[in-house]
């Protein structure tokens, strides 16, 4: 018998019990849905995490720790070794070690490593406009592989002196009516420079020195400045979290400020990483054996690429937790298509009796049922994928007013994974029939025809 008239015979065996392969189909379809539906949040969630990598970072560089608990690689089973260039509290309040101006001179001179990017966030005491109230904020380094959407202004090659980018989130703040008015407005920085331990410890010991000396010498003295407003960001679809209210300036006034905050302190002239550019970066090999030799001085490195991979990870968790609630309605309906198949093939045993009297193979009775049963695979899957579609197209609009995502999907539907999906479930609905297959290729024709 030709596989043809098999697969249309398979097709109206089924059609004749549609209730039967509805409700069967339906367990399928369950696991197909949470599938595909989990599918898509994977690929939004990819594409949110590559979109926020690539607007922030060079893949050619690499970040440098001295501390590898700042990449997250943390060690909890045995006591730190005291570091005296540990001044940063980290995770369960472990101290981190920092990297000095030596460090910065050794990762400079590693062959391959064409300059350095030093990481710099300043917390400033307060800023404020012409017409507001202080409030807080920070400020960071403007990196050149930054790519903000822009309301207003535009941003240079290199961040001029004085300059700065502010965020969406400060204009209502600062008093500005649009975007527009707040370019060219003067915004002031307030920094809290640290008391100089040794002038107060001298005032400390020495008999002349007087109360109002002591208290003077012991109060943070503070320092502003006058920057101009050059552009304002959007605020971003994707952006690291806990930057979306950053303010940016160059590279030079980031590391002044920073200096200001920290002279006189452990912390001066010491980052918790840099960012170290690699000739060729782009060359993975050439990449990693920059890496390779950094480490080798006795430091810890992550690409960018391995940042991405990492955030990935973390998702495909958080994936492999509800896929596998997906994979658990598709044993279960496994068992439904069995029982389905061994019912249809008690009901229809004088009619597999009298196909087999009219000259129909074992081979091709086997077939029959295993289709029946691909056909039942196909029905629930497609159902499931279908319905997962539609709430994709329903649900993006909802989710991406509510996290305020200007735009971008979290649920991306792969066509391609979902179709290779359905070709999965109908192998294991095959496989599912195989057994009530096998028992109605084994029938005897005769004791079938008898079957009542």
């Amino acid at each position: 018998m030709r596989i043809k008239d098999i697969i249309t015979k398979s097709f109206r065996s089924l059609r004749s019990a549609k209730a039967r392969t509805l409700l069967t189909a339906l367990a399928i379809a369950v696991g197909s849905f949470v599938l595909s539906l989990t599918l898509s949040a994977s690929n939004g969630a990819s594409q949110y995490v590559h979109r926020i990598i690539e607007d922030n970072f060079n893949p050619s560089e690499l970040i440098v720790v001295k501390d590898k608990t700042v990449l997250g690689k943390v060690n909890t089973n045995s006591p730190v070794v005291y570091n005296p260039t540990s001044t940063n509290t980290g995770i369960n309040n472990a101290p981190i070690a920092r990297l000095g101006d030596s460090d910065i001179k050794k990762i400079t001179n590693t062959p391959g490593v064409e300059s350095i990017r030093l990481g710099i966030s300043v917390n400033l005491l307060w800023v404020k406009s012409a017409t507001s109230q202080k409030y807080d904020g920070s400020v960071d380094a403007f990196s050149p592989y930054q790519n903000p959407i822009l309301l207003a202004g535009s941003i240079p090659k290199t961040l001029d002196k004085q300059k700065i980018i502010i965020p969406q989130g400060f204009l209502q703040a600062f008093g500005f009516k649009t975007a527009k008015d707040a370019i060219g407005k003067q915004i002031t920085l307030a920094i809290s420079e640290p008391v100089n331990q040794t002038t107060l410890d001298t005032l400390l010991t020495s008999p002349q020195s007087t109360i109002a000396e002591i208290k003077a010498a012991s109060t943070p003295q503070t320092q502003t400045f006058e920057y101009t407003v050059i552009a304002v960001a959007q605020k971003p679809t994707v952006s690291q979290p806990g930057t979306e209210l950053y303010m940016y300036v160059g590279p030079s006034d980031a590391s002044n400020l920073n200096d200001i905050s920290t002279i006189g302190t452990s912390s001066y002239h010491e980052y918790t990483y840099v960012y170290a550019l690699v000739k060729n970066g782009a060359n993975k090999n050439t990449l990693n054996s920059v890496a390779s030799a950094i480490k080798h001085e006795g430091y810890d490195t992550q690409s960018v690429a391995d940042t991405e991979a990492f955030l990935n990870q973390i998702i495909s968790i958080l994936q492999g937790i509800v896929a596998a609630f997906g994979a658990i309605a598709i044993i279960a309906s496994v068992f439904g298509i069995v029982n389905t198949m061994y019912i249809s093939v008690l009901q229809r045993t004088r009619e597999i009796g009298l196909m087999k009297a009219l000259g129909m193979r074992r081979k091709d009775i086997g077939r029959l049922f295993r289709l029946e049963a691909a056909w039942i695979g196909f029905i629930g899957g497609l159902l499931g994928a279908i319905l997962a579609y539609i709430v994709c197209i329903l649900i993006n609009p909802w989710i991406t007013k509510k996290l305020d995502l200007n735009g971008q999907k979290l649920l991306i539907y792969n066509f391609k994974a979902v179709a290779i999906l359905i070709v999965v479930l109908i192998i294991i609905a095959i496989f599912a029939g195989w057994l009530p297959s096998r028992k109605a290729a084994k029938l005897d024709p005769i004791e079938a025809l008898r079957t009542e």
